[in-house]
Parts: structure tokens; sequence; C-alpha cells
């Protein structure tokens, strides 16, 4: 398969499938004219890719992720420690965001929105106490 074809099938740009090989993620053939030649096996690593990167995990991850799925005597621990990881990070910024959400909701409660120049929310982005 091509570049294009091997988009298509994938749901990645090509432009993100080239970036994968050239961090070593995936290691297409090369023709004799030097053109990519995607195989099967190439086209289900970037499906799970596609997969690991949409749930958020870096592309470090991916990259021991990807590596313990080729590695028939890997441990679901070692899996299994990532995701929690990742889990982790996830409600941590779950966490920031809320608190973003609850401090913001406040200050615009609490601007006036009308003609006058006074406004908490440009008072606590410059750092003044009100």
């Amino acid at each position: 398969m091509n570049i294009g074809e091997v988009a298509d099938r994938s749901g990645i740009p090509p432009k993100t499938i080239r970036y994968y090989e050239d961090i070593g993620l995936i290691r297409p053939q090369r023709s004799d004219n030097g053109y990519r030649a995607f195989r099967e096996t190439d086209l289900h690593k970037l499906a799970f890719l596609g997969r690991a990167r949409a749930l958020g995990f870096s592309i470090e991850d991916c990259r021991v992720l990807l590596s313990l799925y080729e590695d028939e005597t890997r441990e679901s621990a070692q899996v299994k420690a990532i995701a929690e990881e990742h889990l982790s990070a996830i409600d941590d910024k779950i966490a920031q965001l809320r608190e973003m959400r609850e401090t913001l909701s406040h200050l615009v409660d609490a601007c006036h929105g009308d003609h006058r120049p006074d406004c908490p929310i440009l008072g606590e982005l410059a750092g003044a106490t009100e």
C-alpha cells in the first residue's frame, strides 16, 4: 500500500504517518524507487497508534505500549501500570479544569458586564485583590 491508501484506511494523515516513521514508531519497506510500501502489519500498528493517541497517550507511552503489544512475553501488569499512570494524569487534569471553571464562573458572575470600567475578571488576571 502507498501512503495515501494507508492514510485512508487508518484514518491517520500522511504527515503524521511520516512523523511516526521519522521517530521510528513504524518502519515501512521502501521500494527500489524509494517510495514507502506499507504492509498490513504497518496498517495495524497505525490503527493501534491512532487509538492510543485518541486516548491521550504520549508518543513515548505509545512507543512502550507498541513494544509491549509486540512482545508475546509481556506481563499485563506492565501495560496496566502505564494505563493507570495515564488515568491518574487525566484525573489530575479534570480536577484542574474543574477548579479553573469554578474560578472563572465566580469571576463572570462578579462582573457587571456594563458600561463601567471596573471588572473583577481583569483585576484577577492582573493579580489585584478585590
